[in-house]
């Protein structure tokens, strides 16, 4: 097990079987405290702070994970103790998020997936997979459309290749302070099946710590993008695209966008899981995405 992982599991083997009991949320094996303090941060060539979290060994296979918007580094928590120990595992907080800088602009796909680069840059990895959640599955696909050479395998999560029809206007309405146990809070991180609630907890109290112009303007920079289509013929590298079949954001319209934008990729639905699958049921995510990346 990579040193890194070993000093802030609870329990468990990275990739070791789990049951998880029916109706109950799985439970956390991973102290959030000490993954925190695991950050480390820096400054890339654009003037951004960047923080992120860099587990294995520097020699394995290099797999770069993405969260979603209003999330951070510890949006793959609960399925990190399932993936397998032959990754190195760079997980980031994507600028706007987390512990990385907030600045007035920009929250293009773009400017998310150049900063992610120039991490790459720093660290010295060549070439590495990109697995992206929802938001971050649109910067990976940016990264792999732009930066193919960088580019071995991409996984997307709760993804599309069109804009989602949802109405955020309760975000444009929001207020700060935003408050993180408000209705409209906890419906945001609401799955219909059960997660932890210390995890939960405090993926809101950080969200509602983003700026509120840092919200809007990912809304409308990011969120709103009408291009994904048309760079998606772009994605040569070999790709998994993975939905919840219950994901209240990318329903079945968005879904068939993707899969028919990218023909070869292959598709795992996961029926009864929402738009946080790897939240909702880890394990069964975690060997769909290790026997992916595992391919040659």
């Amino acid at each position: 097990m990579p040193g890194l992982l070993m000093s802030i599991f609870c329990a468990a083997s990275v990739g070791v079987s789990r049951a998880q009991p029916s109706g109950a949320a799985a439970p956390l094996q991973i102290n959030l405290d000490a993954f925190e303090a695991k950050k480390k941060k820096i400054t890339l060539p654009n003037g951004e702070r960047l923080a992120y979290i860099d587990a294995g060994d520097p020699s394995s296979q290099a797999v770069v994970l993405i969260h979603g918007f209003t999330d951070n580094a510890r949006d793959w928590v609960p399925v990190l103790p399932y993936l397998s120990n032959r990754f190195r595992l760079i997980l980031v907080d994507v600028r706007g998020h987390g512990q990385s800088s907030k600045p007035e602009c920009c929250y293009t796909r773009f400017d998310f997936a150049y900063d992610i680069k120039q991490l790459l840059d720093y660290l010295r990895i060549r070439k590495a997979d990109f697995v992206g959640h929802s938001m971050g599955s649109v910067i990976a696909q940016t990264l792999a459309e732009f930066w193919p050479e960088r580019t071995r395998r991409v996984v997307l999560i709760s993804s599309t290749a069109i804009a989602p029809n949802f109405d955020f206007s309760n975000i444009r309405n929001l207020k700060e302070p935003i408050e993180p146990d408000s209705p409209f809070m906890i419906a945001w991180w609401s799955s219909p099946n059960p997660v932890n609630d210390e995890f939960i907890r405090r993926q809101r109290k950080d969200a509602a710590g983003i700026p509120l112009r840092v919200w809007l303007a990912v809304l409308d920079q990011m969120i709103d993008d009408s291009g994904l289509q048309g760079t998606l013929p772009r994605l040569k590298a070999p790709t998994l695209l993975i939905w919840g079949s219950a994901d209240f954001i990318f329903k079945e319209p968005e879904r068939d966008s993707l899969r028919k934008a990218l023909p070869s990729a292959e598709v795992k639905v996961f029926e009864g899981l929402g738009h946080n699958p790897f939240w909702e049921d880890p394990f069964a995510v975690a060997a769909t995405v290790n026997r992916f990346l595992a391919l040659p």
